[in-house]
């Protein structure tokens, strides 16, 4: 799907994610996200400024998963992080940080944990909406969204639902993953722009 109909797509179906909510993983270590403010600033070399912007959109965050919670489910995710942490992680770590902070609850898995089934491929960019749509993200070489695929068969969605389930009930909470791994790491480099 080219992204303008999938926006519309995800808009439609998130909000009827029902008992099983939102799934999501995360595996690859380096995005970019041109037209979102707080990683316009980190990739400019801004650091403070890009942590300022994520502080002030708390409230924004807070009332996104208070409307998630009244609609009767839960949006998780599954991060895996790699080590040495990426400058790009380490800014979305901060992002997540307040997200699970907000209700999004996030766990992390390490490669490790992943290994076994990455035989041939890194695993996919995946989340489910319920049992009636998936998506995977499609990137382009920079690292920038480019497309999805949307998947709409019900037996392939609830085993890639239950696989990421398993993730997150073995994964660490961001909170004490980020208090231990992230929150004493000096700002990112910048001399890596292929890793923002």
């Amino acid at each position: 799907m080219e992204l303008a109909a999938y926006y519309v797509d995800f808009e439609k179906h998130f909000w009827k994610s029902g008992d099983l909510g939102f799934w999501k993983l995360e595996r690859q270590q380096h995005f970019k996200e041109p037209g979102y403010d707080s990683w316009e600033a980190f990739a400019k070399g801004d650091w403070q400024e890009s942590l300022r912007i994520l502080e002030a959109g708390r409230d924004d965050m807070a009332d996104y998963h208070d409307r998630i919670r009244k609609r009767g489910f839960a949006a998780r995710r599954v991060r895996v992080v790699e080590e040495p942490i990426t400058p790009y992680l380490q800014w979305e770590l901060h992002a997540l940080r307040v997200r699970d902070q907000c209700g999004g609850s996030v766990r992390i898995v390490g490669p490790d944990q992943i290994a076994q089934f990455e035989d041939d491929s890194l695993l996919p960019e995946i989340y489910t909406l319920g049992s009636a749509v998936m998506y995977e993200a499609v990137y382009d070489d920079d690292g920038v969204l480019e497309s999805v695929r949307r998947f709409i068969d019900r037996d392939l969605i609830m085993r890639c639902q239950q696989f990421v389930q398993g993730l997150y009930e073995v994964g660490q909470p961001l909170q004490s993953f980020f208090a231990s791994h992230v929150a004493a790491l000096p700002p990112p480099s910048q001399t890596h722009p292929s890793q923002m």
